[in-house]
């Protein structure tokens, strides 16, 4: 069973706006990006902040989404991307060697999202560790690597400048050192700073159980009908209670990963690859059940971030989260 990686602060960079993120989250979902895409911006981040001189190891990443606007126009039940067509190169126009004029290059289907995003990274660093009783250090490295994040790109997105309050958008870092209950403490605080918003956590429990109970009512039922069957909104009719719906929280189907369809390429031997100095795979996505979740309902820091895990004997490559559902019980002793 796989676990989040262990770390000892969490570096908070709060409401950052992303303009044009990329909406096509999958080759089955659109909305909020994926989380593949946020891993990949923690290794990009890490590579450069090393480059820079910086002491940190990323781990995981959380992200807690506080407004969203989706590129995209309703009706009825069909939403419609908004499309734009670069202009079109002169030499599109003229004659070709048939004699033709050549016609200009179709529009490639793309979704945007503009997001107003919180992101927390798991951290391990030398440096923060022996800095505990310098104040400075910590503000320094935080405000460092917002400087750094600020000329990339996030899921495809340009970092603008929010129009929030200057002391919501200044980055922190926490330590969570000493006891578990000081650790809890710690978290507890910060989840609550996390508000208004909602994190995305997976539920791949949900998935097993939906898949349970379809095959007990047909036993050829796949992983797959389950996955569709969580996807929309189920509604059944009885006459003790008319009609009534399954849905039972914000449950949306995710991408979680990637599994391998061949064999590993040696590099430069596939055309219009990415990078030639590695060796290439196809693969295809891979598809769980998320929860959106407000962050005061989270009882860890494990359970609000992501991490990446990887399965040779599997061919898989995916995202991991550590969110486990708790009783009404439990959340209730949380809150208080």
């Amino acid at each position: 069973m796989t676990q989040c990686p262990e770390f000892e602060h969490l570096l908070v960079i709060p409401h950052l706006r992303v303009q044009n993120a990329n909406a096509v989250s999958g080759s089955l979902t659109h909305g909020f990006p994926a989380m593949t895409a946020f891993l990949g911006l923690m290794w990009a981040l890490e590579r450069k902040t090393v480059a820079s001189g910086l002491d940190l190891r990323f781990k995981a990443i959380g992200v807690v989404c506080h407004d969203h606007q989706e590129q995209i126009t309703e009706g009825d039940f069909v939403h419609t991307f908004h499309l734009t067509r670069n202009p079109v190169l002169a030499r599109s126009h003229i004659n070709n060697q048939d004699g033709n004029i050549k016609k200009p290059d179709a529009i490639v289907e793309e979704g945007r999202i503009h997001l107003e995003i919180s992101l927390v990274f798991a951290l391990q660093s030398e440096t923060l560790t022996n800095a505990f009783d310098d104040a400075e250090t910590p503000t320094r490295i935080a405000a460092d690597v917002r400087g750094i994040l600020g000329n990339m790109r996030i899921a495809g997105g340009s970092v603008l400048h929010s129009s929030i309050a200057p002391f919501r958008q200044q980055p922190y870092i926490v330590a969570l050192t000493g006891t578990p209950e000081d650790r809890k403490q710690c978290f507890r605080q910060l989840k609550y700073r996390l508000l208004p918003g909602f994190t995305l956590v997976a539920r791949d429990d949900l998935l097993e159980e939906r898949h349970k109970a379809r095959q007990a009512e047909n036993p050829e039922s796949s992983r797959l009908d389950a996955w569709l069957s969580l996807s929309r909104i189920n509604c059944r009719y009885t006459e003790e209670s008319g009609w009534k719906h399954d849905r039972d929280g914000w449950i949306v189907p995710i991408p979680v990963g990637y599994g391998i369809l061949s064999g590993p390429h040696e590099a430069g031997v596939v055309a219009n690859t990415r990078d030639g100095k590695t060796p290439f795979c196809f693969v295809e996505s891979l598809y769980s059940i998320g929860e959106w979740l407000s962050p005061h309902r989270i009882r860890s820091p494990e359970q609000l971030l992501w991490y990446a895990d990887h399965s040779p004997e599997a061919s898989l490559y995916r995202c991991r989260n550590d969110f486990c559902a708790s009783s009404p019980e439990q959340e209730d002793d949380d809150s208080d």
